[in-house]
């Protein structure tokens, strides 16, 4: 037979594999995706709550490693007992009939009692076909390269809940990511390199190549100390560049909001988190935490950055998106650079973890234009920041007790 590969991308998500296999002879298919990119940092968990034959269409990217549960029903298709795909809502119900039905014919002749139950529970999969009744469709993923669709992007989807976490030991021993402790540095190590650009040897995340990726501590004024990571490849001439932040969380969450009256507004420093969300109100535009990952850069670089995530995806404004997305595609991105001085809006900017910075031009008096705000996080994000199991007092103690 032949196999065939394609590398494409998935709208507002990332780069993947598609792999089709036909045989002239048998007429057999089949087809598989991969993920083109690295595990990511968190695991992530999609709750669609399935109201329409509509919401049945979405397109979704399971990977090997991820579980689908229909608490409604009871059912789940656990982890690495599928291989990766690129399919709909239907067709992953599809598939789990055709998996359940494959061996019927040998149950109804040895147990006729499991069969029959096996044949009422493939009815019900049939009627969640019909969205006759919502139901809750859960994908979740440890590796963070699966991906439900949302038909309303840019803007948010009220049926559609994005929860990222932190992977469980187990579950990175799954992925194969268990390795040994690396001892950590004197506390006195990071006096040393303030002053000094670290480079270490990487691969360029687009073709793969040897490039070197070059790490400085920088101290952003009136703020905190940050780590910027920039890679540069030789070969093909691809750049990037990531902000981590260089302190723990803060006790409270950050929401930063700037009123936009004047061009000079877009020269304004940004440091935006991998754990903060943006948010225009008068575009009806929010992006949500970890999308576009940690930057150190200006109003007007993070707008560019938005534009371009919009602009340069094929499936949004190629030939594979339809006309009525392009068409709302098209009209938000011309009020996008209405922003930019000639049109006031409102920029938000809303981190749990605190970390997250805007440049007070006034510095040190008050900003007029700028207000921030100081919240107490809800117990949601401190689960999606990992905090309520995290204790770093008093434990000592109890480790010594327990011995």
């Amino acid at each position: 037979g032949v196999t065939r590969l394609l590398l494409t991308r998935i709208p507002f998500f990332k780069e993947i594999i598609v792999s089709s296999f036909s045989c002239d002879s048998c007429s057999w298919s089949n087809t598989e995706i991969q993920s083109a990119g690295r595990i990511q940092e968190q695991g992530v968990r999609y709750t669609l709550a399935v109201t329409s034959r509509q919401d049945m269409n979405r397109e979704v990217v399971k990977t090997d490693c991820a579980s689908a549960r229909i608490p409604e029903l009871d059912f789940e298709i656990p982890a690495f007992s599928q291989k990766g795909v690129l399919t709909t809502i239907e067709g992953i119900i599809d598939r789990a009939v055709a998996g359940l039905e494959q061996d019927q014919p040998a149950r109804r002749a040895t147990d006729k009692e499991v069969a029959r139950k096996i044949e009422e529970f493939i009815g019900k999969l049939r009627q969640l076909k019909e969205a006759n009744s919502p139901f809750t469709f859960i994908l979740d993923d440890p590796s963070g390269n699966s991906f439900v669709e949302n038909p309303h992007a840019p803007q948010r989807d009220e049926a559609l809940v994005v929860t990222h976490y932190r992977r469980s030991p187990q579950q990175s021993a799954m992925l194969g990511l268990e390795g040994e402790e690396v001892d950590a540095k004197p506390p006195d190590a990071a006096d040393d390199l303030r002053d000094e650009v670290l480079q270490f040897n990487t691969n360029c995340p687009e073709c793969n190549a040897p490039a070197s990726t070059n790490m400085k501590l920088v101290q952003i004024p009136h703020f905190k100390e940050v780590i910027i990571m920039a890679t540069n490849c030789d070969s093909c001439g691809h750049r990037t560049n990531e902000v981590k932040s260089g302190g723990a969380i803060e006790p409270q969450g950050t929401r930063i909001t700037l009123r936009i009256t004047d061009p000079s507004d877009m020269t304004r420093d940004i440091l935006k988190s991998e754990t903060c969300s943006v948010e225009i109100p008068e575009l009806e535009f929010e992006l949500g935490m970890g999308a576009l990952g940690g930057k150190f850069t200006t109003l007007e670089g993070l707008l560019k950055d938005i534009r371009d995530l919009v602009e340069k995806n094929p499936f949004t404004l190629g030939d594979s998106s339809t006309p009525s997305r392009t068409g709302k595609l098209q009209e938000f991105i011309g009020k996008l650079q209405d922003v930019k001085g000639k049109t006031q809006a409102h920029f938000i900017m809303d981190d749990p973890a605190g970390n997250s910075y805007l440049q007070n031009v006034y510095a040190p008096e008050e900003d007029p234009e700028l207000r921030v705000q100081r919240y107490e996080r809800t117990f949601e994000q401190n689960e999606e920041l990992g905090l309520n199991d995290m204790k770093t007092e008093g434990y000592e103690a109890e480790a010594a007790s327990g011995r």
